[in-house]
């Protein structure tokens, strides 16, 4: 398969490398410095391009994928409110756009596991409930989108918490998401429950950036031939 690579830092590399080992052809990387390939026949040829870049540029990073009609594994988050602009673009243009706030197998296995403990967590109001989310100091949005999609399965089932608020809680109907910017720590996500007696929390540490690039990996192999907006409820059918 024919793989365009956008945004070419850490992530990029890493993709690049599972790409090349699962077999397939990195037909052109694309970042800041040669966004002018976006036009090139290479970038044209691609079967799919998996984006992982800033959210300043995403929403046009995709508008040029499918301006060339090469279907997109997004990976960038912290853009979300343009998320309307591309559902359009795959219904009325017949464009191909998969998204996910985090490609790690293990990340969705724990999203899964966090709404089922949150419909148990409903019923026992003695409990608040808050996150904490600690990423590396390179990243550029905050919460992150992992922590916002954790956030809004909480959300979905606890009846006392009705929106997530950055590092406070202003209403007792709050959840809070406390975010730490340190080092280069992949990804820490825990959700903690406290009542006066205990606390239960499930927590997600990312070894390394090594899951998140195969997903992303597995997501463009799952993507190609298809149409539409995808996610990993397509790919992982939990």
């Amino acid at each position: 398969m024919n793989i365009a690579l956008i945004g070419y830092g850490k992530m990029g590399h890493e993709i690049e490398k599972i790409a090349r080992e699962r077999g397939h052809n990195i037909v052109a990387i694309i970042d800041v410095s040669n966004t002018d390939e976006f036009d090139s026949p290479a970038f044209k040829s691609a079967d799919v391009a998996i984006e992982f870049s800033i959210p300043a540029s995403a929403l046009n990073n995709y508008k040029r994928c499918f301006a060339a009609n090469v279907p997109v594994v997004a990976g960038t988050t912290g853009w979300l409110e343009h998320m309307d602009q591309v559902k359009k673009a795959c219904e009325e243009e017949n464009q191909t756009f998969f998204y996910a706030s985090n490609y790690s197998l293990g990340v969705n296995i724990f999203f899964v596991l966090n709404k089922y403990l949150a419909r148990i967590m409903n019923n026992y109001p003695d409990y608040d409930v808050k996150m904490e989310e600690i990423h590396h100091i390179h990243k550029l949005d905050a919460p992150s989108g992992t922590a916002i999609t954790l956030a809004e399965g909480v959300i979905e089932n606890i009846d006392r918490k009705d929106r997530w608020n950055l590092e406070t809680e202003e209403k007792v109907t709050d959840l809070a998401i406390h975010c730490i910017r340190e080092g280069e720590v992949p990804g820490i996500h825990e959700i903690i429950y406290e009542s006066d007696a205990d606390v239960i929390s499930i927590k997600h540490d990312a070894k390394s950036r090594k899951g998140f690039a195969l997903g992303a990996v597995v997501a463009a192999e799952f993507v190609k031939g298809k149409k539409g907006f995808l996610g990993m409820n397509d790919l992982l059918k939990f």
